[in-house]
């Protein structure tokens, strides 16, 4: 019933249109954004089709026999549009199913799309894969959301260092200095956990040069030294913190807490929700309690991440939905 064809860069135009109408698609999906970093995965997307026309699609990666729903993406699973069904999602399923079995793959990892992150009601793949796919709850992550509509008082501790920055006479600038920011992100990324971002310098600034009104740099400043800085990922429906950080002086005078008013009490407060993203140790699933204790502070509260594993060697139900 479905051809499924594997994405090439041919197809470029008529996916990134697809992903803009979708109701679960963001720009993470943007082929102009995945692929980025294209030499790091070997990109293995899928293009749905039904009846001649793209039904839906999946970014996706294979890693020897392995399918993964993007790897290299914060999120992912099947993009949908407005007309997608239930019945029909059960059926792609089965067929995806079939798909992977042909080409020789022993193991599916799938991450899905965030519910906060629907522009409608999208949760129809994970209705399917736990139907068709024996699917298995294999991880999960705790992200920490503002419902803007049914905000939460900040803790004291976060007031109080809101005040000290403005009183301080700290400033917030949105800015394209994306090489200051990173200087104080590695110095802190190292300093702290001996790591580094998950983007190189180089890569931000190209990302920030394609997507200009979704990723988005604040910097507190003081006497035009940067204190402390905080990149946001724009979508329809939330505005993320992708990157924060600050410098040891920024820390003490509260430069974080001045930027996060500004971004959530103004710039982004007509977004449904603000994310703060996950707060896991590492690549553990173990929360880093002081992290979570800060985003609590804003008003953050949970959502989950979530990823899911199965084999399509399994045997897998052939029924169609009818209940």
């Amino acid at each position: 019933m479905f051809e499924i064809i594997r994405y090439t860069p041919e197809h470029a135009d008529e996916w990134n249109r697809f992903v803009a109408e979708s109701k679960n698609g963001t720009f993470l999906f943007n082929r102009n954004y995945m692929d980025y970093h294209s030499d790091r995965f070997e990109d293995h997307s899928l293009m749905f089709y039904y009846d001649g026309k793209l039904y839906a699609i999946m970014p996706a990666n294979q890693t020897g026999t392995t399918f993964q729903s993007h790897a290299g993406l914060t999120y992912g699973g099947l993009v949908m549009n407005s007309k997608t069904t239930a019945a029909m999602t059960v059926t792609l399923f089965q067929e995806f199913n079939r798909y992977l079995k042909e080409q020789g793959f022993k193991q599916v990892l799938y991450k899905c799309v965030p519910w906060i992150y629907h522009k409608m009601a999208a949760e129809e793949d994970l209705y399917a894969i736990a139907r068709t796919c024996d699917a298995r709850l294999v991880d999960r992550d705790l992200g920490s959301v503002i419902f803007q509509r049914n905000t939460i008082r900040w803790e004291r501790v976060r007031r109080r260092a809101l005040k000290r920055a403005q009183e301080a006479g700290i400033t917030v600038e949105r800015s394209n200095d994306y090489a200051g920011f990173w200087q104080v992100l590695n110095d802190n990324l190292k300093l702290k956990y001996n790591s580094k971002p998950v983007h190189t310098l180089a890569e931000i600034e190209l990302l920030h040069s394609r997507f200009p009104e979704n990723i988005v740099l604040y910097i507190a400043k003081k006497s035009d030294e940067i204190l402390a800085g905080i990149v946001i990922y724009v979508s329809s429906q939330v505005a993320r913190a992708q990157y924060s950080s600050a410098t040891p002086e920024g820390k003490q005078l509260g430069a974080i807490d001045i930027i996060y008013d500004r971004i959530i009490n103004n710039d982004y407060r007509h977004l449904p929700y603000f994310e703060f993203g996950t707060s896991a140790l590492g690549n553990t699933n173990i929360i880093n309690e002081s992290l979570v204790f800060q985003k609590e502070g804003f008003g953050g509260r949970g959502v989950c991440f979530d990823r899911y594993e199965w084999s399509p060697t399994l045997s897998f139900s052939e029924e169609v939905l009818n209940d």
